[in-house]
């Protein structure tokens, strides 16, 4: 019989975006790889926005759940976007990032590695792609992820089975009530096997499909578990903790954990952008020493953490099934696409994400196709979801705009972003490999009409 939540996973995700360069920079024709990717990202703001969080956030923060995590369990991931950057511009962050990680109380999740919609573009690609991340990601930790969470915790259908090709054992979702309908977020869940369309039906399997699934699947015999994000203790957090007119402000620890520990069912997840601690809510907040003091206040109620891992197989035994949706849910906004594609802006540059991926992809380039994914990410689509909006979610869209595109003016900031993947995809074309045939027949012909007019 189901009773008061005595598991509780608490999951971050350490992400930065790789910025756009406005306005857009015009790519000289002949461009390299490299050329064209100096044109389309502003690297130096970048690195501006990269170490004013460290300082608020990453440095302090993550001193503090290694602190925590003595009494406490964590399940965190990370972005390839926030890993390159630190590797770039701060190997000391990534080291004590690393020293969290190797925690015998943390379990390292694995994130879509450029936070992007690549899945909205190329389900295939994705898959290789989240696997590619397995490898990376335990080349850089020295843990192995097999839970793992997609760009901004979007699921559907076609994700949920993208993921169990890619062979994990469990993934990250957000608990929104259009998706749980009469389900409460407070247990396991799964969706494949035993759901009302699971058939014998006997298939061959091709070793693409299978390339990499085996080194994750090891034992695991059934389709992924799924861990749904409590929104609203989640957000009480994450979003509202320092909001003065909040009639839950001031929140306590000790409040806190009676929520908790007062809410009906098997498991709970927290999840929460780790930027929550420090940046999103300041030092000044007391989010620091709420944190500090929420494992003890825990304790006395009798609620344990875990890892993800650890409550998948506390709780597989009575895990449920949940019908998932073909368009996705999200933990961003109101909880599905229409944050990213709500305006005919994010429309646009969602169809030319597609066109640059397409060209990059005739190309056969593997540069250019790595170009094409890193302009496929949500933030390009997210720091334009105010455009022709107003309200709560404008606002926080608005926030995370960088300051210096604002002096463009809203319409030109929408025409400049365009511009970028226009130029993006002009730069492109030359290497399309009918075109590099025709090269040398070109440079024949010009030298015989020179021979000609001499």
């Amino acid at each position: 019989m189901t009773s008061m939540v005595a598991d509780l996973a608490v999951y971050t995700v350490v992400h930065q975006p790789r910025r756009l360069k406005l306005p857009a920079q015009p790519i000289p024709r002949g461009a390299t790889p490299e050329e064209i990717a100096h044109c389309l990202f502003d690297e130096r703001m970048n690195e501006r926005y990269f170490r004013k969080v460290a300082q608020y956030s990453y440095y302090p923060a993550a001193q503090m759940f290694l602190d925590l995590c003595a009494g406490m369990k964590l399940s965190i991931g990370f972005s390839l976007s926030f890993i390159r950057q630190a590797m770039s511009w701060d190997g000391a962050l990534l080291d004590l990032f690393r020293e969290l990680v190797a925690h015998e109380n943390v379990e390292l999740i694995g994130v879509e590695p450029y936070h992007s919609f690549l899945f909205l573009l190329d389900m295939p690609a994705f898959v290789n792609s989240m696997q590619d991340m397995v490898q990376d990601l335990e080349g850089i930790f020295g843990k192995r992820p097999v839970v793992t969470d997609t760009t901004e915790m979007c699921m559907s259908a076609s994700l949920y089975d993208a993921l169990d090709v890619a062979g994990f054992r469990g993934a990250l979702m957000d608990g929104r009530p259009w998706v749980m309908g009469w389900r409460e977020s407070t247990h396991l869940y799964r969706n494949g096997d035993d759901g009302p369309y699971a058939l014998p039906i006997e298939g061959k399997r091709t070793r693409r499909s299978v390339r990499k699934a085996g080194e994750l699947r090891e034992a695991r015999g059934s389709s992924p578990f799924l861990l749904t994000r409590h929104l609203e203790l989640s957000d009480d957090v994450g979003y509202r903790f320092s909001n003065r007119s909040w009639d839950g402000y001031p929140l306590y620890a000790n409040t806190y954990a009676d929520w908790i520990a007062h809410t009906w069912g098997d498991m709970l997840l927290l999840g929460w952008d780790f930027e929550t601690f420090g940046e999103h809510h300041r030092q000044d907040s007391g989010i620091f020493d709420f944190m500090r003091a929420l494992p003890g206040e825990l304790k006395q109620r009798n609620v344990d953490t875990y890892t993800a891992s650890e409550i998948i197989e506390r709780q597989q035994a009575q895990a449920h099934y949940l019908p998932l949706p073909v368009y996705p849910t999200t933990w961003a906004g109101s909880g599905g696409m229409e944050f990213f594609l709500g305006n005919e802006a994010q429309k646009n540059i969602l169809h030319l994400m597609g066109e640059v991926y397409g060209m990059a992809q005739l190309t056969g380039n593997t540069d250019l196709i790595d170009l094409a994914i890193w302009l496929s990410q949500s933030d390009n689509l997210h720091l334009i979801q105010w455009y022709g909006r107003s309200g709560p979610e404008a606002e926080v869209s608005a926030y995370f705009t960088p300051a210096e595109w604002w002096s463009l003016g809203p319409n030109r900031v929408i025409h400049e972003q365009q511009q970028v993947y226009i130029n993006a995809l002009h730069a492109m074309q030359p290497y399309v490999p009918a075109r590099l045939w025709r090269q040398p027949e070109k440079k024949t012909s010009r030298r015989k009409e020179a021979v000609l007019v001499n």
